[in-house]
């Protein structure tokens, strides 16, 4: 999914082409100052990202991006829920009487021939551009002090949004709706492409053991006991910004933001800050889930949600800590059945051993519901 530019290395004519090309996508953008140098910046596996460095100390820096739509094909709705959700946030911060806004939340920048698009459209590919956030940083390591913070940070995400008065699109179709996922799994044992299934029928039976169970949020959505309200739907501590002394700026990365239930933000985040291990690690005896990045997360999380949640989403969020483990292993199942067409693998056998990864980690966290639930109840 990821594609690099050609911007540095090489010589001649190819690289300055392309510089010329960003250049002018570039130009299209109601921008202040001129540029000076146009590289790459971070690593994400999604979308090309590049830092926009401009000559004049007054003005602002940019972050350009093209955006992959391979895996967000309608950018209209894509850009059409960024903008809501930016400018309801920044509603929401004003009337705190938050200073310092502008590094509070994402600011994309408007073309300059229509101030009411947020994208270019340059050889068939969407671009977009967004102010860069000075002086701020991300951070990879999770421990309970930046575990805490990421649940504070999403929570009140969610709770800034709450009230957002337009319905978002759904970016990814069905990103975490178990039902699919478990149906996508039934599908492709029916078919046995790669000729798998017999190799992993006791796998199979021991997690389609929990379907009915792990479908509940669907079911009590259509009973009308389950609110969809907007989720970041990719809570990793590193889509955070965080100023010089250590708080939090702002949330980033808002591609995925759509409704959802908010188990989403809550249970995807423990998936993986809260496994002792890496989610391909295949010494299973190094699984398990982290009641220390539990506690301090769910703390972060419920002192800014708390606001909006229902006494039923607050009672499910055990649920939540292991639907994710288990979501996933049915994701990495159903991949491996496939023939390993959607997650690089590194080895044959890498997929099955995120399975039981996944599968391990899920079991270790349902052992741990009720002593969950105790500690939620003392919030």
């Amino acid at each position: 999914m990821h594609t690099t530019l050609p911007l540095q290395g090489g010589a001649g004519r190819g690289s300055a082409i392309m510089n010329e090309k960003l250049l002018t996508i570039v130009d299209q953008f109601a921008t202040r100052g001129t540029v000076a140098e146009i590289k790459p910046l971070g690593e994400g596996l999604i979308n090309d990202t590049l830092l926009v460095k401009t000559a004049q100390s007054e003005a602002p820096n940019y972050v350009l991006q093209r955006i992959n739509t391979n895996v967000f094909p309608d950018v209209d709705m894509l850009m059409n829920n960024i903008r809501a959700v930016t400018g309801h946030i920044r509603q929401k911060l004003a009337a705190r009487g938050e200073t310092d806004i502008d590094r509070k939340v994402l600011t994309f920048v408007p073309l300059k021939n229509d101030q009411s698009k947020l994208y270019t459209i340059v050889d068939g590919e969407p671009w977009r551009l967004m102010i860069f956030i000075n002086d701020a940083i991300t951070k990879q390591a999770v421990n309970p002090e930046s575990s805490e913070a990421a649940g504070e940070a999403f929570g009140d995400f969610q709770a800034m949004l709450a009230d957002i008065p337009v319905q978002l699109g759904e970016t990814i179709k069905d990103f975490h709706n178990m039902e699919f996922r478990l149906q996508q799994l039934k599908d492709v044992i029916a078919v046995d492409p790669a000729g798998r299934v017999a190799s992993v029928q006791p796998i199979i039976d021991e997690l389609l053991s929990y379907a009915d169970e792990m479908t509940a949020a669907e079911r009590l959505g259509r009973e009308g006991k389950l609110p969809k309200r907007i989720c970041h739907c990719d809570t990793k501590v590193n889509n955070m910004m965080f100023d010089k002394n250590d708080r939090v700026l702002c949330v980033i990365d808002l591609d995925t933001v759509m409704p959802n239930f908010i188990f989403s933000d809550y249970g995807d985040f423990l998936r993986t800050a809260a496994n002792f291990t890496a989610e391909d690690d295949p010494d299973l005896s190094k699984v398990g889930f982290n009641m220390e990045i539990f506690k301090a997360f769910t703390r972060g999380y419920l002192r800014s949600a708390k606001s909006f949640l229902t006494p039923l989403e607050k009672e499910m969020l055990p649920y939540a800590a292991t639907l994710f483990p288990y979501m996933q292993a049915v994701r990495f199942l159903w991949d491996y059945i496939s023939g390993d067409k959607y997650w690089k693998c590194k080895y044959p056998e890498h997929n099955l051993d995120r399975v039981k990864n996944q599968l391990t980690l899920f079991k270790s966290a349902y052992a741990l519901k009720d002593e969950m639930a105790r500690f939620i109840a003392e919030q």
